[in-house]
């Protein structure tokens, strides 16, 4: 499992750089549309990232979010997912998500950092908040967020 795993990152760390358009990019990309998500009591307002192109850019270049902003990555499958914080200015939190709209498991990301951060198993959805969000209304593993698009076809 382990070196399955390490397989999917080093992988995705190898395609990122070779195949990303946004490597050569030096500019955050315009707002995305947006989904609304709660969490409890909690509304976050999270720009969908669907496309390779919004999914490799991501929070990139970026200098701030809005307390109750995030990222949403959509995609059509679960796989095993890694993220990076390179060109990122903002301290992040991840959490991966499951088809069922639960956290699988959360990671905290530094800001330009190459290191990998990766979901303990396959997901299809992956939230990216700012640092400490989570821990601070205490949302762990096993939480469901209701407002997840569960048909990633239709998501806009």
């Amino acid at each position: 499992m382990i070196k399955k795993l390490l397989w999917h990152c080093i992988a995705f760390a190898w395609g990122f750089l070779i195949a990303n358009p946004a490597s050569a990019q030096n500019a955050a990309q315009p707002r995305l549309p947006t989904v609304e998500l709660t969490a409890g009591m909690h509304v976050i307002q999270a720009e969908i990232a669907r496309t390779y192109e919004q999914q490799s850019t991501g929070l990139m270049y970026r200098r701030k979010m809005g307390i109750n902003e995030g990222m949403l990555f959509v995609y059509e499958a679960p796989e095993i997912r890694c993220y990076w914080m390179r060109n990122t200015h903002i301290p992040l939190t991840i959490a991966f998500i499951g088809d069922d709209g639960a956290i699988v498991n959360l990671r905290d990301m530094q800001p330009r950092s190459e290191r990998s951060h990766c979901s303990t198993k396959p997901v299809r959805y992956a939230l990216e908040m700012n640092q400490g969000w989570f821990k601070a209304r205490s949302l762990k593993p096993g939480f469901k967020l209701l407002g997840i698009p569960l048909n990633p076809a239709i998501v806009p």
